[in-house]
C-alpha cells in the first residue's frame, strides 16, 4: 500500500502542450496507479489540494479527473471525505 509520502515522490507531470486535454492526462495517470496497485482498493487517492498543487493545474480540472475515474468506476468519491480507489 503507498502512503501518501510515497505518493509524493512520484512525479505528476502534465504535458500543457499536449493536444489531450489536461484532466485525461492526471486521469490516466492515476489510473495507471490505480491498476498497478501503487493506490490500492479501498485506499484514498491524493487530496485534491496536493494534485492541484503538483499538478499546477485548476480544482476544477482535477475534479474532472477524479470524476472520470469515477465515470469508469475505478473510484468512488465520499463528500467531505475524499475519493478511494475500488
Amino acid at each position: 500500500m503507498a502512503s501518501m509520502a510515497s505518493l509524493a515522490c512520484v512525479a505528476i507531470e502534465i504535458d500543457l502542450r499536449s493536444r489531450e486535454p489536461s484532466y485525461l492526462q492526471l486521469a490516466a495517470i492515476l489510473r495507471a496507479r490505480i491498476e498497478s496497485g501503487e493506490i490500492a482498493h479501498g485506499e484514498a487517492l491524493p487530496p485534491i489540494t496536493f494534485l492541484v498543487q503538483e499538478t499546477g493545474l485548476a480544482v476544477g480540472t482535477v475534479r474532472r479527473a477524479i470524476k472520470v475515474l469515477a465515470d469508469q468506476g475505478l473510484v468512488v468519491t465520499v463528500p467531505g471525505r475524499g475519493s478511494y480507489a475500488r
